[in-house]
């Protein structure tokens, strides 16, 4: 069952993160630029509310809105991109690697395609140790070429893993148009395996999430695998260096009709003005602490450049580095 003020509250929650944090990479705070989510936002919004708290996603390296609509706290994500020590992973993952296990949140990871695999692989170990979990997999129309994507098709259609695959068509691969880079149709790749495959409208987060909750209750009850096409558009650059360099690849009238359709504002219209007002004002109050926790948190220190790098807690061999 649909909640439209939740639907929009992560809408609008993501939409003003990622806008803060390109505020953050132009003051400095966040060094070397994100990958801003701004336009698709409906779709981590409409997915994960068709999770449990104990599902799990893998993340690709434009992960902050799947990694917020999975639960994660937005002050600790903050810190994690401007790399402080209170940060997700101490600092250590950044914009394009952040993770919390707590939330069933198993990282976004920066390898286009990555996130297949990673996913399958957890919802099988998932099922083998008895339980019902579910694990969502995003990636990029671009990752639709991976040869990994296509092997964990493969493995998830033979084993019946319970993992649902999430495209976000966003029309390019960084600056690519996905006509120019894909053969055949996205979905037909899923089909060649069996796999259960639909396109949806990914501006619409309400749409996103009817689809996801019948692919998750499919995998849930040992039906295996489903894709999602999400069709949706992204309105800012493929990274934050575009604001910068400013390449040429789509005219501002396709970004403008792309823009028209607002996930944001249209889940907001679904919902009573005052309460949308209070929403919006409690997630300014949020993100206000979360840019001064970010802003006042202590970078990591050097001496524990070596931490982490090993299970267990391990350090490396004296002399290795």
């Amino acid at each position: 069952m649909t909640d439209p003020a939740g639907l929009y509250r992560v809408t609008r929650l993501i939409r003003r993160f990622e806008e803060r944090a390109i505020e953050l990479v132009r003051a400095g705070i966040i060094p070397g630029g994100i990958h801003p989510y701004l336009g698709q936002e409906a779709v981590a919004a409409g997915v994960c509310a068709a999770l449990r708290a104990d599902d799990l996603v893998t993340s690709t390296h434009r992960g902050h809105g799947h990694v917020l609509a999975k639960g994660a706290d937005p002050p600790r994500m903050l810190a994690e991109l401007a790399g402080r020590a209170t940060g997700f992973n101490r600092g250590r993952g950044g914009s394009m690697h952040a993770a919390d296990f707590s939330r069933g949140i198993l990282g976004a990871d920066a390898i286009v395609g990555a996130a297949a695999p990673i996913a399958a692989g957890a919802a099988w170990a998932a099922r083998q140790a008895g339980s019902d979990r579910v694990a969502v997999a995003f990636f990029g129309d671009g990752a639709v070429n991976q040869g990994v994507v296509l092997e964990a098709f493969n493995l998830a259609a033979l084993w019946s893993v319970p993992v649902v695959y999430v495209c976000e068509n966003n029309g390019f691969a960084t600056t690519t148009r996905t006509e120019a880079a894909v053969a055949g149709s996205i979905t037909a790749r899923a089909a060649a395996f069996g796999i259960p495959a639909s396109t949806v409208d990914g501006m619409d987060a309400e749409a996103v999430f009817a689809a996801a909750a019948e692919a998750v209750a499919r995998a849930r009850s040992g039906q295996g695998p489903s894709l999602l096409e999400c069709l949706t558009y992204r309105f800012d650059a493929h990274h934050t260096f575009e604001h910068i360099l400013r390449p040429r690849y789509r005219t501002d009238e396709e970004v403008a009709l792309g823009r028209s359709r607002d996930p944001v504002e249209i889940q907001g219209a679904r919902i009573p003005a005052a309460s949308r007002a209070e929403i919006d004002a409690r997630i300014e109050t949020l993100l206000d602490e979360a840019v001064r926790f970010a802003r006042e948190s202590p970078h990591p220190d050097p001496a524990t450049a070596a931490d982490f790098l090993y299970a267990e807690g391990l350090r490396p061999r004296a002399g290795a580095l």
